[in-house]
């Protein structure tokens, strides 16, 4: 009798970069829908302004929002596994959680 050898997961898509792809850091995002999509703005706010950039808009179906759902959960566990837990802040807004401690610079002086 034979063991039946375990099946390979089907290789997904080959994913190509084009050169010269804007690499985007954003601190905040909002998210929104519609009955047939949901809406990821992605945006920088820097520490003392109340303005914040839209860099990036990203809208997805619904099933395909739930499998990045799911795939970044994965990838936090992992995370997680191999750096320890982050350990979301408690009592404040995130942003002042990320900026405290954070002054502007002084002015100069002429």
């Amino acid at each position: 009798m034979t063991t039946p050898t375990p099946q390979q997961p089907a290789p997904g898509p080959k994913i190509e970069i084009p050169d010269g792809l804007k690499t985007l850091y954003t601190n905040l995002a909002r998210i929104s829908h519609s009955p047939a999509d949901i809406v990821m703005d992605f945006a920088q706010i820097l520490p003392g302004e109340n303005k914040a950039v839209v860099q990036a808009r990203v809208l997805m179906a619904p099933l395909s929002a739930k499998l990045l759902l799911r795939a970044l959960q994965e990838n936090l566990t992992r995370y997680e596994s191999a750096f320890g837990e982050i350990k979301i802040p408690q009592n404040n807004t995130l942003a002042e959680n990320l900026f405290k401690g954070l002054q502007p610079p002084e002015p100069t002086k002429e």
